[in-house]
């Protein structure tokens, strides 16, 4: 039988760890890394490298204006099941903490990639801090609900989006404590929208105008593994974009590039007369597409998330969100994969008024994660579970 080990609050560094491996936890941590580099706080960055490829990865370093990481886990991508990736990353990450020994970890949102890094803290007694805590969609079959759930649990601070995701978790009884933020991926969006106004060549490249085109992304598994419901997603959005006179530019998630192509729906998609498939483009292409496009499709949490700050009206391609206060306030619908639900969803989204007020906080929200990592976990610190 293996050895447990852990590490005692006294062998601990003062340093903090930030884990990424995901284009959207990529994205997500910029501003935080770069606020922590500002701040001099000493700190090192994870890749777990559940994602690595140009477009997917390094690219988004670059755009992101991020020097390299200091650790990255080699051979996770090989693995083939959730189960595998997630047991590569956890060593891996086990591994760099047992050496780096830092006082704190920030993981952020609800890829394998945060549930492998806060397992392997919280065994060795390493507190974990989750950005993005407290969402919930209800939706048990998602794998991401499942890893949400469990890194809340397990998490000693929690920076939540909300009070709506403070709600969430005092009903489950969460035992750590609690922080009001806002979400960093507000951050992301407004420092690099400009940047990306300014660089981006992508209208140009692809012949469109601002508010002239959609935009589709489909990448969860429930909906590009399951071929009725990829097809049904691609019909609707054609549909709909017909209907309303536009072409929608589909940036082709790999995974949904390989689904179509073992389908064999490869070319049915290139003959849709309304969808324009395309691979998936670097960071700030991506967020001048949805800036300046008259409708987004999707189903990212993400995307959603950047085209209500951005005042782009969402259809989300599923059953459900844990992003609700984007229903709330009219800047997103649920459709599902029904091509029917997709066209009308469309032509209410194309109804409403841009001028809702965001619900994910004013842009300032790095500076606050990096304030309270400043100071917890120096000394021993109860989770009372109490909001600040």
């Amino acid at each position: 039988m293996t050895e447990s080990k852990f590490i005692a609050s006294g062998d601990l560094e003062d340093a903090i760890a930030i884990v990424v491996g995901t284009r959207p936890g990529i994205v997500m941590f910029a501003p935080i890394i770069k606020a922590f580099e500002r701040s001099g706080l000493e700190h090192f960055v994870i890749h777990t490298g559940q994602h690595y490829s140009p477009n997917m990865d390094g690219q988004f370093f670059a755009d992101l204006g991020l020097r390299d990481v200091d650790h990255r886990i080699e051979g996770v991508p090989e693995r083939r099941t959730h189960g595998g990736q997630t047991a590569a990353m956890l060593e891996g990450v086990e591994k760099i903490l047992l050496d780096r020994r830092p006082r704190l970890i920030l993981v952020g949102g609800d890829a394998n990639t945060n549930l492998a890094a806060a397992l392997a803290a919280r065994k060795l007694h390493i507190n974990v801090g989750h950005v993005e805590a407290g969402e919930r969609s209800y939706d048990w079959r998602m794998p991401e609900e499942h890893n949400r759930v469990i890194i809340d649990h397990i998490s000693d601070v929690l920076f939540v989006t909300c009070e709506r995701s403070v709600e969430n978790l005092r009903k489950e009884g969460i035992r750590g404590r609690i922080e009001v933020t806002g979400n960093p991926i507000v951050d992301a969006s407004m420092q690099h929208a400009e940047i990306a106004a300014e660089h981006s060549a992508i209208l140009s490249d692809l012949g469109i105008k601002p508010g002239e085109y959609g935009v589709m992304t489909t990448h969860r598994e429930e909906n590009v593994d399951v071929e009725e419901h990829l097809i049904g997603s691609l019909e609707g959005v054609d549909t709909a974009s017909r209907e309303a006179g536009i072409t929608t530019i589909f940036a082709a998630h790999p995974r949904t590039t390989k689904r179509l192509r073992e389908f064999g729906r490869t070319e049915w998609v290139e003959s849709l007369a309304n969808i324009r498939m395309i691979d998936a483009v670097g960071y700030l292409d991506f967020l001048h597409l949805v800036s300046n496009a008259r409708i987004v499709f999707t189903d990212s949490g993400g995307v959603q998330q950047e085209a209500c700050i951005h005042h782009t009206p969402c259809v989300t391609l599923r059953e459900n969100t844990e992003w609700t206060e984007t229903l709330d306030i009219g800047a997103n619908r649920l459709a599902g994969s029904d091509p029917e639900r997709i066209v009308n969803a469309t032509r209410d989204a194309l109804q409403e008024k841009r001028a809702w007020v965001c619900p994910f906080g004013s842009g300032d929200t790095a500076e606050q994660i990096v304030a309270i990592a400043a100071e917890f976990g120096r000394v021993p610190c109860e989770t009372t579970g109490t909001a600040s």
